[in-house]
């Protein structure tokens, strides 16, 4: 599995595995993306961690519709989704943690 970090008010949109974009035709599924109930608090800002399947190489993230326009920078691609022990790593040092229980 890898992870990473999105804050409130952005959401995922494109995914890109090994042969290019996700294929749900091919892969006959939508790509496993999962938001896990720990989050964290920097620079006063709720960042979620998130877990993807090894196949997605890539997501991209844009701000919801219903983001504040003035704060959004329109899309923004992570290029590099972070391994199990680096989402550690930033849930240790963070200013804070959540723990949302659905």
């Amino acid at each position: 599995m890898k992870y990473f970090f999105l804050a409130d008010g952005w959401t995922v949109g494109r995914v890109w595995e090994f042969g290019g974009l996700w294929n749900e035709v091919a892969w006959r599924r939508k790509p496993q993306i999962d938001k896990m109930n720990l989050g964290i608090v920097e620079q006063g800002q709720t960042l979620w961690l998130y877990r993807v399947e090894d196949a997605v190489l890539m997501v991209e993230v844009k701000p919801t519709p219903t983001a504040d326009p003035h704060n959004a920078i329109g899309q923004v691609v992570l290029k590099r989704l972070i391994s199990a022990d680096r989402a550690i790593d930033r849930l240790r040092t963070a200013e804070a943690t959540i723990n949302h229980q659905i």
